[in-house]
């Protein structure tokens, strides 16, 4: 493996995998180790005929929290086969974006516990679907397994050569999608089943020696959870499992880690309790390590800036434990590709990254180094006129057309928000030590470098356009227009000091009220509300100066917003700060309303905006259709800045109601739908940093200082409003300025 040097340079480094890599490892086994929520699994489904019997919860299997193989849950199983009927249970295997299924092994395998013994005779079938829509014949499992002992884990293992597919294209085992178990002997009699841990893998006859015992092991209190630490370089490792005890003496076993991050969160749900810990480590096959040495916490109630201090750590370990180990740069989302970084949440990351070192969860030179990483790979990547792409290949640099063949160029509305990023760096470390001075002086080239003008397509063009490709050109003919997160790359476009774009093309382009402009806006508003660029409707009785319908998802007063100040920014239709706030009131009454009945929806359940739910990837927002019951943390929490004190309501809802399911080790997951009871698996980058970011720019206003006092912003900021007097007032009378 290669790294990059602060200078540039490629040099050899030995290293296990990273992090990242060793959980999309374990994602290439693993079909099934537990449900997110302790009632029913969202990622399963059942059918029954009658007269069989199979028992459900909402359509999915029921979970079962007290019998399990590994904590804190697994899957029931109860049915009746009857003659003339008949019974499917499916287990679907977890999707998130960029998970790649493609698992390695040769047998699949599973767990399984009955409280009565089972002739394998009374098992049911098995059936196997791929990612394609194949699929395998009902496989009997007499052959494969023993009978099954009452009240004792046993476990089955079916070669995967042994499946035959049953569909018109042969079945693809590396790519399974489902798992089904299927009604087989109709003997009529009740049937109960526990299973766990379903997986494919490669079975070994050879001695294994057990992996050694995690190491160095801490605990640290909280509110009301508890987080727990350690260290391991055993690569034999598969999972970690943690056991708590309330007495220092009776263990039980609580939950798993997969490898690679050496951590867990264990949530208690109230205060004031003191707890005891022992982890282990279990290898591929199952066989557990000697304890951990011992360690003990306690929760203790927070006030409100102990609660903001602890979610601002906790989401911006996603930037500093979970950064490519080459680029330094932020991963699209924990767990997925282990090396497809991204460009703009990367940027989010870095001043995530100067919050950190602020609040005394980095240190200082620890920081510097990490940055120097980043502008190492920066200034070797590829590039396209200054400007990187969406995503690149953490390892090597180059660009990732994830969005299809097109997509292989310069993303302009990524790289303003990494720049936006870099910008408030450099004002931040402008010490004197040698290591800050040349931190200014590169992030100062790469600023330079970005040919923000080529990006206007031709030297009269009225529009920035998002994206060039070098082999497809313009093919995209994707124009950046407002109102939406993209306003960062015309404030920087405008104040470049090497490849400006003129103040005008602010109107002409993000604010143009041409008609083509109405047109775009038209198109993903599905109203002519907002076509113009100002709006001026109220919803909800609030009114709202500029936006596209009821605002849109509120990432749209985030990503620009986490450097600009929004208070500084005003023009010829609004003020910002006050339509941010705008947006975000509006967005909170519309789920107080609810109009469509969702679960959970309400004065401390807000915030609608983009992010994965339960059918994929959505920009929520506050219209029925655009909403479909996902509410994402980040919403609320990142607008902290424009109603402090709803932010903060929703914040304690989220962590002391919902963070059971809702807490991982880099804080809020990334979304959850309560009406279809489900949580999401990861932690997102364009999701986490504006969290850490937005709340310190609320309690301190760090990241709006940093941003602001590069002197190249107030003076693109002071020709917008210049052009915005011209065309209020004509060019012969002064306007008034705006208030600072």
């Amino acid at each position: 493996m290669t790294e990059l040097d602060h200078g540039g340079t490629a040099t050899a480094v030995a290293q296990r995998s990273s992090p990242a890599e060793q959980l999309a490892t374990y994602y290439r086994h693993v079909l099934f180790d537990n449900s997110l929520t302790p009632d029913r699994c969202f990622y399963s489904r059942g059918t029954v005929s009658p007269p069989s019997f199979l028992r459900l919860d909402a359509g999915k299997l029921p979970v079962d929290t007290e019998i399990f193989f590994t904590p804190p849950n697994a899957l029931r199983l109860e049915w009746t086969s009857a003659p003339n009927g008949g019974w499917e249970a499916t287990v679907l295997v977890e999707t998130w974006r960029n998970r790649e299924l493609q698992f390695e092994g040769d047998t699949l395998y599973f767990w399984c516990y009955t409280p009565d013994a089972l002739a394998r005779s009374q098992l049911p079938l098995v059936q196997l679907d791929d990612l394609h829509g194949h699929f395998t014949a009902p496989l009997s499992l007499y052959r494969f397994a023993p009978d099954i002992p009452a009240a004792r884990w046993t476990l089955i293992k079916i070669p995967l050569r042994r499946f035959s597919s049953a569909s018109l294209r042969p079945f693809n085992p590396r790519q399974v999608r489902s798992l089904t178990f299927v009604q087989g002997k109709a003997d009529g009699t009740e049937h109960r089943m526990v299973i766990d841990e379903i997986g494919i893998t490669r079975f070994t006859a050879l001695p294994r020696v057990p992996p050694r015992p995690p190491r160095r092991i801490s605990a640290r209190g909280y509110d009301r959870h508890i987080d727990i630490s350690w260290e391991s370089d055993d690569d034999s490792a598969a999972r970690y499992v943690i056991y708590r005890s309330l007495d220092g003496i009776h263990y039980k076993p609580v939950g798993i880690q997969a490898p690679g991050f050496d951590r867990y969160a264990d949530f208690l749900g109230k205060p004031n309790q003191k707890v005891f810990y022992k982890v282990t480590a279990s290898d591929n096959e199952y066989q557990p390590s000697s304890f951990s040495e011992a360690v003990s916490a306690s929760t203790t109630p927070f006030d409100n800036d102990q609660l903001l201090n602890m979610v601002q750590e906790a989401s911006i370990r996603y930037y500093w434990e979970g950064a490519h180990p080459v680029a330094g740069m932020a991963l699209e989302n924990i767990p997925g590709n282990p090396n497809m970084v991204a460009t703009g949440a990367s940027g989010f990351g870095i001043m995530a990254v100067l919050v950190g070192v602020e609040r005394g969860f980095i240190p200082r030179p620890d920081a510097l180094r990490h940055l120097g990483k980043i502008l190492g790979f920066l200034e070797r990547a590829d590039r396209f006129h200054g400007a990187w792409a969406h995503f690149m290949d953490g390892r090597t640099g180059k660009a990732l057309p994830v969005f299809g063949k097109h997509d292989n160029g310069g993303d302009l509305v990524e790289t303003s928000f990494l720049m936006q990023g870099l910008l408030a760096a450099r004002q931040y470390f402008r010490g004197p030590s040698p290591l800050e001075r040349k931190l200014f002086q590169r992030v100062t080239a790469l600023w330079e470098s970005v040919e923000w003008d080529w990006y206007r397509r031709s030297p009269e063009g009225p529009f920035l356009y998002w994206l060039w490709s070098p082999d497809y050109s313009w093919y995209m003919n994707y124009k950046i227009i407002g109102f939406n997160e993209t306003m960062m790359a015309y404030v920087l476009a405008i104040a470049s000091p090497t490849h400006a774009v003129p103040a005008s093309l602010y109107y002409s382009g993000w604010a143009s009220r041409s008609p083509e402009a109405a047109r775009y806006r038209r198109g993903w508003g599905h109203t002519q509300q907002g076509q113009y660029y100002a709006n001026e409707n109220s919803y909800y009785g609030i009114k709202l100066d500029v936006g596209v319908g009821p605002g849109g998802p509120l990432f749209f007063t985030h990503y620009s917003y986490m450097g600009l100040n929004p208070r500084q920014v005003r023009d010829r239709y609004t003020q910002y700060d006050k339509n941010n706030r705008a947006m975000a009131l509006i967005n909170r009454a519309y789920c107080m309303a609810n109009p469509r009945g969702y679960k959970g929806y309400g004065a401390r359940c807000w915030g609608l905006t983009a992010s994965d739910g339960p059918s994929g990837y959505m920009a929520h927002e506050p219209t029925p259709e655009m909403d479909d019951g996902t509410m994402t943390p980040t919403g609320a929490l990142a607008s902290f800045p424009y109603l402090p004190d709803a932010s903060l309501t929703a914040l304690i809802h989220f962590y002391r109601e919902l963070g059971d399911r809702l807490w991982g080790i880099f804080g809020f997951r990334d979304a959850f739908n309560l009406t279809e009871d489900w949580f999401a698996r990861i932690a997102m980058g364009l999701n986490q940093a504006p969290i850490a970011v937005m709340i310190e720019n609320y309690r301190s206003g760090l990241i709006w200082k940093c941003f602001m006092a590069n002197p190249e912003i107030g003076h693109a900021l002071e020709q917008i409003e210049a052009v915005s007097a011209t065309a209020r007032f004509g060019s012969g009378q002064a306007a008034p300025r705006p208030p600072r």
